[in-house]
């Protein structure tokens, strides 16, 4: 998997339409500055998610368009807005467990 760094958060992306569906389900939760990048993704779910997890939705040119804290497991949908073009997944600050 290819690693890049958005917005100072060093991350992965996922590339292939099996990462990109999959994101960070079934992953241990990201350590802090640490994340997942999902290109061409406007909306996300955490269904069999175990963790709270944050999203950054950027636009095109890589410009925070929303952020989202806190988004607990099972949620069906988080819609990032007409202008998301990607999506930056990381552990949720709202949890301090996560990311230790």
């Amino acid at each position: 998997m290819r690693r890049t760094v958005v917005s100072g958060i060093r991350a992965e992306v996922a590339e292939g339409v099996l990462e990109r569906m999959r994101g960070l389900i079934g992953r241990p939760a990201p350590r802090a500055g640490e994340g997942l990048l999902i290109p061409r993704c406007n909306c996300i779910h955490t269904c069999f998610m175990r963790y709270p997890i944050d999203a950054t939705f950027l636009d095109r040119s890589g410009a925070v368009v929303r952020t989202v804290r806190g988004i607990r497991p099972w949620r069906p949908w988080v819609w990032g807005g007409w202008r998301a073009a990607s999506v930056l997944e990381t552990a949720s600050d709202a949890d301090p467990s996560v990311g230790m």
